[in-house]
């Protein structure tokens, strides 16, 4: 059967997008690894499927896959695209919908100008929260690597997520320290992993490992994490403009017990059909 999907990104953060009727018609990690492939397949970092809304009051379902075929609970640029798309479809441009998502209702709201601004929920420090091994939580957790000790901040947004400040972003070791962090046993479902150079306490660099992918041109919950930790640790103000690889987003949080807003662009690339 013909697979149907579009190719979107935010940020460089790429995406296939494509519908499914329901959660019987989903395809299996394999065949998600093969369209992950950029030589043989189509290339992403990300696959969502679109499901109808099972929730009354919700414009529609999503669930979120990496590159490795792993199903995983959240995808902030991923969240963007998906309401993007179903702002085009349903005519909602302009106005504040809700989806439903892995970890829970989201809402979103597209604006004219193509911006998609996502409420990512309440940051979530408690370490079983982060699926993250420790006796209570802390601002800052102490790594033993073997040959270093890494100091780390641990928070969820609906997924799992490290930040490590850094000097500078430029020659942090995210390819080398990444992946080991990632698989490290204190995270028990693995974790990404961010590296953030404050430039003010309005704005930061950020690059991130994302888990199941490698470093990747954005994160979206990468960006909202960081942000997090350095409004957490005191290095930040309430809206701070984060600087990735492939472009900007804004994240706005005024702080504990309110909710995280992201901003930034989502862009259909192209509508694609593959023919088994």
């Amino acid at each position: 059967m013909p697979f149907r999907f579009t190719k979107m990104h935010g940020l460089g953060n790429d995406f296939v997008v494509f519908d499914a009727e329901d959660a019987a018609a989903l395809p299996d990690r394999a065949f998600l690894r093969a369209l992950a492939d950029r030589h043989t397949g189509v290339g992403f970092d990300q696959a969502l499927a679109v499901l109808p809304a099972q929730r009354p009051g919700a414009a529609a379902e999503y669930r979120i896959y990496n590159a490795d075929g792993g199903e995983v609970e959240q995808c902030g640029n991923g969240a963007r695209c998906v309401a993007a798309l179903v702002a085009a479809r349903q005519g909602r441009i302009g106005e504040i919908f809700e989806l439903d998502s892995p970890p829970g209702p989201i809402q979103a709201r597209v604006t004219a100008d193509g911006l998609v601004a996502i409420a990512m929920g309440i940051p979530d420090f408690d370490p079983a929260a982060v699926a993250f091994s420790a006796p209570e939580a802390a601002p800052l957790y102490d790594l033993d690597l073997g040959d270093q000790v890494v100091s780390l901040s641990a928070v969820s947004m609906g997924n799992p997520h490290a930040v490590i400040r850094v000097a500078a972003v430029d020659n942090a070791p995210v390819t080398t320290l990444g992946p080991r962090l990632e698989v490290h046993p204190r995270f028990t479902r693995r974790t990404n992993v961010g590296f953030i150079e404050v430039a003010s306490r309005e704005h930061i660099w950020l690059r991130v490992w994302e888990r199941g992918v490698g470093e990747t041109r954005a994160c979206g919950t990468g960006a909202c994490a960081a942000v997090a930790v350095g409004r957490h640790l005191g290095w930040l103000d309430e809206t701070v403009a984060v600087d990735l690889p492939g472009g900007r987003l804004t994240i706005h949080w005024p702080g504990p017990g309110e909710t995280l807003w992201m901003t930034g662009p989502a862009v259909r690339v192209y509508e694609g059909t593959l023919i088994p």
